[in-house]
């Protein structure tokens, strides 16, 4: 018993220690030392909220800025909101201030830990620490407040860990705000009812799982915040019978889901639901009628299907709907024009058809209107527009409208936003557009509007942004451009604008973004532009017909993102401050009379991921910048006479997927490095004075899919490791000097489309496996020293339609019967080899697609077929072949008397030659088996002979890759191989 007394006593007395700082006597002049020494704390220490917190006024506390004192002249509140103060709490002392009822900090910067010894200001009722630094976990002692009324820590971004639940304690507390935190999910389940809360905010901070459980016990909840977390699962049903007085719900941005519960109509007082960016599915609540205060509506970003209801109709208080990114694929209710105080309407990204009910014009409030991307159709009323005099944003864009724009645009003289771009729209820009003074952003492009561009566009002096791109605008570009001096992007690309670029447009000096590519326009470009323009980032002046050099000028801001004067007349040198845009990511030069050495153009761009300089006349090595743009992904210096080492050019370009070089005077041998290019899809170096061996290492690039090498001087047998690219479509490794083989694992490439190995020195045979090409539309061996049969796997490649070209190497034999199955090939050239024999009259009868054919300086015989394009091909298409006859290609007759003769004696021939075939069969037959008998009747074979015979008589062969054998008699052609390839028939394809 004594043990358990002294316990008791022993808490006693630690109780009677906690509360010995609130039992401090405290002053107004303690109160003022401890705020001075928090001052001090402060950096820096002299916000005008605290100049009179000083020791010589220290019987003043009272009267102190922002103090606030109770009738016994002792602090009672703190007001230091958006004080401009910095610092922590940390030499605060709220043991000094047992009085304190109101302490706000409000929008500072006050960071470090919440110290536990806030749980000492046991009269607070209004705490507000929001907007600060804050930082650590929200301390426990926070529930001995027991007084409070608001807490607000919302935005200190720097709060994290569960929320105690001793906060529940805070049985008085009516408004809490924990939002913009990192908070997490504590055990919901320990949390007590707060039975007076009316107002939670949760919003924006890291709470997962499902609804919280304790919410449900707060009965008296008006306002609920849990946007932008990561709540999930349906929501409870006692949600909606628990908390009937709710007003504001806000759920936005989590991952609830579920379709939405009846029970929505017991909350009848609800006037703001938010349940936008979650995954909630289904149709839209039907009877919107039974919540009839309901005022703002957002279910936008969700999977509701169906239609809109035609009860949210009768919602008289609504003024803010938004269904926007759902499936909704109805048309428009009529009656959605009964919602007369609607102000935003949203319905953008669904599936909405039809044509817009006139009745909604008799929403004369509306301010914002939104239905992009549907399938809306036919024209836009004048009445909409003449009774939505308060528009301010009007999106229709990405639909179907048809139809002029409704001159009445210019009464809505409170317009900021117009787009209408990607309809269907027709006829001219209305002149009256010239009325919207207060228009920031104007986009009618993607339509079908012609005329010229408004000279009244320039009194629109607010407007930022005016896109009137890929229509069909006709005549010069109004210099009343220039008055807008707010603009920063002009984009008028892609119409039939002609003349010349106005040199107004040099005086927008806040443009960025200047795009009038793709029209009719001519001359030179402005000396002054860029000088002023100092924010140009983008320019594109492409496929025009400017000429002239480009200005000095033009890149003055340093800033240039994207340059692009492709497909002009443009000629002299680069302007050399392109040198100084470290931000240039793509640039395009291409398809002009650019001249001049470029080494010293380019300076450190770590962004530059496109470059094409090609068909220009610049000369001269490369800059050696371009190894450093390790950035890259695509680089065209083709058509030019550039010049240097070859291996030189690139280093470490792990983005590189294009690299075009051909038609220059580069020399020097392939880089074995090049195989590092991992990423690499397209690589062209044709036509250069390249030398070598082709490195092996290209065989790395898996994903090569071509490889354009001809026309140089390279030496040396063609590497087998590229036959293991088996993505490439295109190989041309004509017009070298290359030795060797054709290696047999050429059929590996299977994608492989065009392949060009003609007027090399190759040797042997062309190997059976390119049969297994099967996607083949080109095939060029010609001029080489091939030599041997021409395999009838060539007839496989069903698939050649543009060329097959074995001429000019040693070919003999005959041509091969298969080459008829080639039913879409057009050219055929088998000139100046041997082949022998007779023209297959299959071939004239199977390429149903041939267009030409040159048969020429061979050992061919017989007649000319006479049909198709052997009937009326040249003469030329045959000569050289000695024994071909047809007097209407200039060769000799085929002599009628001569072919029945020579048929006759082949029948004598044969009848002559069976029976003594026959015989000497039948006779080698009797003598073998003879000897067989003989041997058996000598002597009895061993069991290793008796098991070899047994083998021999018993042995099938098997078809590849299959487990059946092949039954005798049967002949397996190269056709079922394919098949079993997966190559089809002709007719399947």
């Amino acid at each position: 018993m004594a043990p358990f007394k002294t316990i008791l006593n022993l808490l006693f007395y630690i109780s009677i220690l906690s509360l010995l700082p609130s039992l401090a006597i405290s002053t107004s002049r303690t109160q003022a030392q401890a705020l001075i020494k928090w001052k001090k704390s402060l950096s820096p220490p002299s916000s005008n909220a605290m100049k009179s917190w000083s020791l010589r006024n220290i019987q003043n506390l009272c009267n102190w800025t922002s103090i606030a004192c109770n009738e016994g002249g002792l602090v009672s509140k703190i007001n230091l909101r958006d004080a401009s103060i910095s610092g922590t709490l940390t030499d605060f002392e709220f043991s000094s201030f047992p009085n304190l009822t109101r302490f706000d900090l409000n929008t500072n910067s006050v960071g470090g830990a919440i110290p536990s010894t806030i749980g000492n200001l046991s009269k607070i009722q209004y705490l507000d620490l929001s907007t600060n630094a804050f930082e650590g976990v929200i301390p426990s002692e926070i529930g001995r407040l027991t007084s409070l009324r608001y807490l607000d820590l919302n935005y200190n971004d720097n709060l994290y860990g569960a929320i105690p639940f001793q906060i529940s304690n805070l049985q008085k507390l009516r408004y809490l705000d924990l939002a913009g935190n990192f908070l997490t999910d504590p055990n919901w389940a320990d949390f007590s009812s707060m039975p007076e809360l009316t107002s939670l905010k949760l919003y924006s901070n890291e709470f997962e799982n499902e609804f919280p459980e304790f919410i449900l016990k707060c009965k008296k909840l008006t306002y609920i915040d849990l946007s932008t977390n990561r709540f999930n699962g349906s929501l409870p049903e006692s949600l909606f019978n628990s908390l009937r007085n709710l007003e504001y719900l806000n759920l936005a941005e989590n991952s609830f889901q579920g379709q939405l519960s009846k029970g929505f109509y017991n909350l009848v007082k609800l006037k703001d639901l938010r349940l936008a960016k979650n995954k909630f599915s289904g149709p839209v609540l039907h009877d919107w009628n039974l919540m009839p205060n309901l005022e703002v509506i957002e279910l936008q970003e969700n999977s509701f299907e169906g239609e809109i209801p035609s009860s949210i109709c009768q919602l008289r208080n609504l003024q803010y709907l938004d269904l926007h990114s759902n499936q909704l694929n109805s048309s428009v209710p009529s009656e959605l024009g009964f919602c007369t105080n609607i102000t935003f309407l949203a319905l953008a990204g669904n599936s909405f058809s039809g044509v817009l009910p006139l009745s909604l014009s008799n929403l004369t409030q509306i301010s914002e209107f939104g239905i992009s991307e549907n399938l809306f159709l036919g024209e836009i009323s004048s009445d909409f527009i003449t009774n939505w005099k308060g528009l301010k944003s009007l999106q229709i864009q990405n639909n179907n409208f048809n139809g002029t724009i409704p001159t009445e645009i210019g009464l809505l003289q409170n317009l900021t936003t117009l787009f209408l771009y990607n309809n269907s729209f027709t006829g001219p820009i209305p002149v009256e557009i010239g009325n919207l003074e207060f228009l920031t952003s104007l986009d009618l492009s993607f339509n079908q509007l012609s005329g010229s561009i408004p000279s009244t566009i320039g009194n629109l002096v607010n407007l930022k942004a005016l896109h009137l791109s890929y229509n069909n605008l006709t005549g010069t570009i109004p210099p009343e451009l220039g008055n807008l001096t707010s603009l920063t992007m002009l984009d008028i690309n892609t119409n039939r604008l002609h003349g010349e670029f106005p040199d107004a447009i040099s005086k927008l000096f806040k443009l960025e973004v200047l795009s009038v590519h793709s029209n009719e326009l001519r001359g030179t470009i402005p000396a002054n532009l860029g000088k002023k323009n100092l924010l140009l980032t983008n320019v594109s002046f492409s496929n025009n017909s400017f000429s002239g050099e480009l200005p000095a000028g033009l890149c003055s801001s340093f800033l240039f993102d994207h340059f692009t004067v492709n497909g002009n007349n443009f000629t002299g040198p680069i302007p050399d401050c392109i040198r100084n845009c470290t931000s240039l990511s793509r640039i395009r030069l291409d398809g002009n009379n650019f001249s001049g050495a470029i080494s010293q153009l380019f300076g450190m761009h770590p962004n530059l991921t496109y470059i094409n300089l090609s068909d220009n006349q610049f000369t001269g090595p490369i800059p050696d910048c371009i190894r450093n743009c390790t950035s890259l992904s695509r680089i065209r210096l083709d058509g030019n006479n550039f010049s240097g080492a070859i291996s030189q050019l690139f280093g470490m370009h792990p983005n590189l997927t294009y690299i075009n070089l051909s038609d220059n005077q580069f020399t020097g041998e392939i880089n074995p490095e090049f195989g590092k290019l991992q990423n690499l899809s397209n690589l062209q170096m044709e036509r250069n004075r390249i030398s070598g061996k082709i490195p092996s290492e290209l065989g790395d690039l898996q994903l090569l899919r071509v490889l354009r090498l001809d026309s140089n001087q390279l030496m040396g047998e063609i590497p087998n490791e590229l036959t293991k690219l088996s993505n490439l479509f295109n190989l041309n490794l004509g017009n070298n000097q290359l030795t060797g083989q054709i290696s047999q694992a050429i059929g590996n490439l299977t994608n492989l489309q065009s392949l060009d190995l003609s007027t090399n020195n190759l040797n042997g045979t062309i190997p059976a496996t390119i049969g297994n090409c099967a996607s083949l539309s080109s095939l060029n061996l010609s001029n080489n020293h091939l030599s041997g049969e021409v395999p009838f796997q060539l007839g496989n490649l069903f698939r050649l339609q543009y060329v097959l070209d074995l001429s000019k190497n040693l070919f003999t034999g005959r041509i091969p019967q298969d080459l008829s199955k080639l039913n879409f090939l057009q050219t055929l050239n088998l000139s100046h080899n041997s082949f022998t024999g007779s023209i297959p009259q299959s071939i004239a009868t199977g390429m149903i697609s041939l267009e030409t054919i040159d048969l020429s300086y061979n050992n061919l015989s017989g007649p000319i077929p006479d049909l198709g394009v052997f009937k009326e091909a040249p003469a030329a298409s045959y000569i050289g072949n000695l024994d071909l006859c047809g007097s209407d290609k200039g060769l000799k007759a085929c002599n009628t008397e001569t072919m029945k003769k020579s048929f006759k004696n082949s029948r004598v021939l044969i009848a002559v030659l069976v029976p003594v075939i026959t015989l000497v069969i039948i006779t080698t037959g009797i003598a073998i088996f003879c000897i067989i008998f003989r041997q058996r009747s000598n002597s009895d074979p061993d069991e290793e002979t008796k098991s070899l015979n047994t083998k021999g008589t018993s042995e099938h062969r098997f078809k590849p890759g299959s487990d059946q054998p092949v039954q005798p008699g049967t002949v397996e052609t190269g056709f079922q191989k394919l098949t079993e390839l997966g190559v089809n028939q002709p007719g399947n394809r």
